[in-house]
């Protein structure tokens, strides 16, 4: 595991902290579960552009009466 090194305005790391504590943590695993987070949500976002893209035949162009809703 690599180490990183932050600045933050101390208020800031003391409410963290105190964060952490609250959820029986630590400042440094939560920092690793944000970014954890952080580089997931990259990931599942450009799952849902390539789905999107394989998925732009179904597409519904405009509104549709009920009766061509109900023809199947």
């Amino acid at each position: 595991m690599k180490n990183i090194t932050l600045r933050a305005d101390a208020e800031l790391i003391e409410r963290a902290r105190a964060l952490a504590r609250s959820q029986r943590s630590t400042l440094n695993q939560l920092f690793r579960d944000w970014l954890r987070s952080l580089t997931e949500q990259q990931v599942r976002e450009e799952r849902l552009a390539e789905l999107e893209a394989r998925l732009t035949y179904a597409r519904a162009r405009g509104k549709f009466t009920r009766g061509q809703m109900n023809e199947r």
